[in-house]
């Protein structure tokens, strides 16, 4: 063993990369995690408890993160950086650190409005609106969830009816990120022929939004209902190339991917948070960090960080050599979610009272988690897709 190897093996891995993952990725990589980190800290951090108490969502941050290129960055030409999927979720991984909210802005603008312009527009399309949202000038929101269809997302009753060169749209959609600030909706509705994408745009006669009040949850997010009356567009505003629940559901993929990566900033947040505090806090006249128990909830909260952070890796990579199941985005999403809310209330628990306040970002990612855990897919409907693919046989039914 060479002297190197040898002081390398004695020192400790870091707190928040006992894997050392770190050395799994490109320069590019870390650039872009490094520099997303740097932004959250410097620009979202000094913020968002504001922004979350009072139920805002930090709108004034919309042109720098347009500028570090964050929006579409997955996708490639029309304005987009063209960036790796792992370089994708690296930056959902800094931005969820910050609040969940602030990554559901971003993952909704690139996977959920500009992606299925990308993968299903005309080339009209994606010249006319894909530039135009890179640069945060045009915010986009995706209409798919109702009132009385999450889950069974093809069960919904937003009607589009062919009047000559125009589609008139009813209906309603609900629990919409963006759609309250949204300059274009993509709504998705049933038309004869099947389920269809239309591009909706802010101030079309007919089409309303009402933002949703009095969430304990993704407070610093703007939620809304989208509302359909008679509402007419151009026939030309269909997305002409996929028709049936394949269109909606890609996009769901994607957006699940990042939240897979997302969920593991939550979880660092709340795990660093906690761990500072056991070193510093004392009772029984020393650290709370030398007791047991403690250490056991910080050696769990560690491991499931570091499972995480390697499922999210192999996921993304994955992707980038097109080799991607959904079923695996499935596996990711659903075990990282669990995990990064139960890293977050075991955190929240070494804090004990002080941990409900805003003082500290747990309790904030914790509620905020409630809907990560909840949305692009529940826990059971994505424990049914794993099992589904185990079995080959369909629960759903």
């Amino acid at each position: 063993m060479s002297q190197i190897t040898a002081q390398r093996l004695a020192q400790i891995p870091s707190a928040t990369d006992l894997y050392n993952i770190d050395h799994l990725l490109s320069d590019e990589e870390r650039m872009v995690r490094d520099t997303v980190r740097k932004f959250v800290r410097e620009r979202v951090l000094p913020i968002i408890d504001q922004h979350f108490e009072a139920g805002t969502f930090p709108r004034e941050l919309i042109p720098e993160i347009a500028e570090l290129g964050l929006l579409g960055m997955h996708l490639d030409g029309y304005g987009c950086a063209g960036l790796s999927a792992v370089c994708y979720g690296l930056a959902c991984q800094e931005l969820e650190a910050g609040d969940s909210g602030l990554r559901s802005f971003v993952s909704v603008q690139g996977s959920l409005a500009m992606y299925p312009i990308y993968a299903f527009g005309s080339e009209e399309q994606k010249e006319h609106w894909l530039p135009r949202m890179a640069r945060g000038e045009v915010i986009g929101c995706f209409g798919l969830t109702e009132p009385d269809f999450g889950s069974e997302a093809a069960g919904m009753r937003t009607s589009a009816r062919r009047d000559g060169d125009e589609y008139i749209l009813n209906g309603t959609k609900m629990w919409i990120t963006n759609g309250g600030v949204a300059d274009l909706a993509v709504v998705w509705a049933r038309a004869e022929d099947g389920i269809r994408g239309f591009l909706v745009e802010r101030g079309t006669p007919g089409f309303t939004t009402s933002d949703i009040h009095h969430k304990l949850s993704l407070r610093a997010s703007v939620t809304s209902e989208l509302h359909f009356e008679e509402c007419r567009v151009p026939a030309s505003n269909m997305l002409p190339n996929v028709k049936g629940m394949r269109g909606p559901l890609s996009c769901l993929n994607e957006a699940r991917f990042g939240i897979s990566w997302g969920v593991t900033g939550a979880a660092r947040a709340c795990f660093e948070t906690a761990l500072e505090y056991a070193k510093t806090r004392v009772q029984f006249k020393r650290p709370i960090a030398s007791f047991q128990l403690v250490q056991r909830k910080l050696a769990l909260m560690a491991t499931e960080l570091v499972k995480a952070q390697l499922l999210t890796l192999q996921l993304g990579r994955l992707k980038d050599e097109e080799l991607l199941h959904p079923v695996q985005i499935s596996l990711a999403k659903r075990n990282n979610c669990r995990e990064a809310l139960e890293t977050a209330r075991e955190a929240r628990s070494i804090l004990g009272a002080n941990g409900i306040t805003l003082e500290y970002p747990i309790s904030r990612h914790m509620n905020n988690l409630e809907s990560v855990f909840t949305y692009e897919g529940t826990d059971d409907i994505h424990t049914l897709i794993i099992g589904q693919a185990l079995t080959g046989i369909n629960a759903f039914e």
